[in-house]
C-alpha cells in the first residue's frame, strides 16, 4: 500500500460541548482524495458497535471519501456512495466487525423526530453509524459520538484544492481523555 502522507495535532482544548464530556480534540491536513480515505481507514480501526460518527463539511469536502474509508476499514460489503437519495444505507460486515450505517442528513430539515423512521437507535448498539449533515440532528442517539468536521484549506486554490483541514473531537465518556484520538494522531504522524 502507498504511504500517504498525513499532518496530524492533537489538541485538549475544549470544544463547544465542554461541559457535555468533551474529550481531545485531534486536527490534521489531508492533501488528496486518496489521504482522505485513508484517515477514515485509520479512523475505523477507534471504532466499535455502538459507535455515532457525525460529519460536517460543505459540499465537496470529503465526507463520503471519508465514509468509503472507513468503509474499507470497517471491511464491510458494498461500495459506499453518497446516500443522499435514500438517506440512509446499511453495510453488513463481510467478517465479525459491526455493519456501517451510512446516513445523509442533507435533506432532512428537522431533528431526530423526522429521522425516527429510519430507526437508528435500534441499528446503533450493533453498528458504527455515520450521519453526515447530522449535526443540530442525531446528537440526542448518544451521549458519546465523535465530531468529525472537514473544512477546505484556505489559500491559493490551485495549490489547496485537494487539501483539508479535518478536526475530530471527541464527546462524552468514551472519548473522554482522548485516548482514542492520541492513537489516531499517533497512527497519522508515523
Amino acid at each position: 500500500m502507498e504511504e500517504v502522507p498525513l499532518e496530524a495535532q492533537r489538541s485538549q482544548a475544549p470544544g463547544p460541548e465542554a461541559g457535555a464530556g468533551a474529550g481531545a480534540e485531534t486536527r490534521i491536513t489531508v492533501d488528496s482524495p486518496d489521504a482522505m480515505r485513508e484517515l477514515g481507514r485509520r479512523l475505523a480501526g477507534l471504532l466499535r458497535p455502538g459507535d455515532l460518527v457525525l460529519l460536517t463539511g460543505e459540499l465537496g469536502a470529503g465526507k463520503t471519501t471519508l465514509t468509503r474509508g472507513l468503509g474499507e476499514g470497517l471491511g464491510v460489503r458494498g461500495a459506499v456512495t453518497s446516500p443522499t437519495f435514500v438517506i440512509a444505507r446499511v453495510h453488513p460486515p463481510l467478517g465479525g466487525g459491526p455493519p456501517l450505517v451510512h446516513v445523509d442528513a442533507y435533506r432532512l430539515g428537522g431533528g431526530l423526530d423526522e429521522m425516527e423512521d429510519l430507526d437508528l437507535d435500534v441499528s446503533l448498539p450493533e453498528s458504527v453509524v455515520v450521519v453526515e449533515w447530522g449535526d443540530g440532528k442525531v446528537e440526542e442517539l448518544s451521549d458519546d459520538r465523535l465530531h468529525v468536521v472537514i473544512a477546505r484549506a484556505v489559500g491559493h486554490e490551485e495549490v489547496l484544492d485537494d487539501v483539508r483541514q479535518v478536526s475530530v473531537r471527541g464527546v462524552g465518556a468514551r472519548w473522554a481523555g482522548g485516548a482514542g484520538l492520541d492513537a489516531l494522531a499517533g497512527a497519522l504522524t508515523e
